[in-house]
């Protein structure tokens, strides 16, 4: 894995070199809060990001990321930005589905469930976001996918019916609903804070992919990795309109050239790492595979429910997401 990483981690930054030249007495200093831990990828894709602005800027932007929930904690991330207590940040935006449903389209279950569609239903629903972020006095710069959504528990899990009364790890409206559909009790958890829920007893299972559960080291508590390919949740890049609008057009230019190589390395980089990440949660000791045919069955029906749900909380726009997605399958 080493060595392609590196590859795109120099690519990010040769190809904004030749803007390295220009220099200015005015350089700006943008910290950039972001959630997950600093190994994760979706950390270093926005370390990556942040160098190639700093160097096509001739440093007249450097940004400087704040991984691990350090400046501000996940759910604090969009309010910070759009309020321009930090001019740019990383969040999962399905975790401000309560806001507005759409913000929850790539998490609706079994809709889309592998890469190729993810980016489909990006591709659908991108307008939609676009102008809802708008809106709130937000700029989208990129967004990468997480990999496929799986189970994790401390048990063997054969049955909807095995999961009454576990403590479930939910991080957005979708995931607290599923809790509750299948008879877990869902408990609010943020990223940083998995390792030392699951050590305590606080957490008992999650739905997240390989990714989260390997730079957590959860097999020091949990024991199984169920396969079920949820959805493919997205994180987004987003910039205070204000300060966008004060950006000049030659370092927007730069900024976006920027976050066009991190969505394609971080897109890149997601696929590759959700091989890695399920062998090294094997390599930890857990137990990883397919979910039986009738828990998978019993999700899909729960699954059914919920995009219902969905649908007739997003309205209109929600629906046309899902069409113009169904549509280019």
């Amino acid at each position: 894995m080493n060595r392609p990483v590196k590859t795109l981690a120099g690519m990010l930054a040769a190809t904004t070199i030749a803007g390295a030249y220009a220099t200015s007495a005015l350089a700006e200093k943008w910290d950039m809060p972001m959630a997950y831990s600093a190994t994760n990828f979706h950390s270093a894709v926005g370390a990556e990001f942040a160098g190639c602005v700093t160097i096509g800027t001739g440093g007249e932007i450097e940004i400087v990321t704040h991984p691990s929930g350090s400046l501000f904690k996940g759910a604090e991330i969009k309010r910070a930005i759009q309020t321009g207590q930090v001019p740019i940040g990383e969040r999962l935006l399905s975790g401000h589905q309560n806001e507005n449903a759409l913000f929850g389209f790539d998490s609706v279950p079994f809709l889309a469930t592998s890469f190729d569609d993810s980016a489909k239903l990006w591709e659908a629903a991108k307008p939609a976001m676009e102008k809802l972020l708008d809106s709130q006095n937000l700029v989208l710069m990129y967004s990468v996918p997480w990999p496929p959504q799986g189970l994790y528990f401390k048990k063997e899990v054969n049955s909807v019916a095995d999961m009454e009364g576990i403590k479930f790890r939910s991080y957005n409206t979708a995931t607290a609903r599923l809790a509750e559909l299948t008879g877990m009790l869902p408990v609010q958890i943020e990223a940083a804070e998995i390792s030392q829920a699951f050590a305590t007893g606080v957490a008992e299972a999650m739905v997240s992919s390989g990714s989260t559960g390997y730079d957590r080291k959860v097999w020091e508590s949990l024991t199984h990795f169920y396969e079920v390919d949820a959805w493919l949740p997205r994180n987004y890049v987003l910039i205070n309109k204000d300060v966008w609008n004060g950006v000049s057009d030659a370092n927007k230019n730069v900024i976006l050239g920027c976050a066009a190589l991190a969505e394609y390395a971080g897109n890149w980089r997601s696929k590759e790492y959700t091989g890695f990440t399920l062998q090294g949660l094997r390599d930890g000791g857990m137990t990883v595979g397919p979910a039986s045919a009738t828990l998978v069955d019993e999700l899909k029906e729960i699954g059914v429910t919920m995009t219902n749900e969905w649908l007739e909380n997003a309205g209109d726009e929600g629906k046309a997401i899902v069409d113009n997605f169904k549509s280019s399958q």
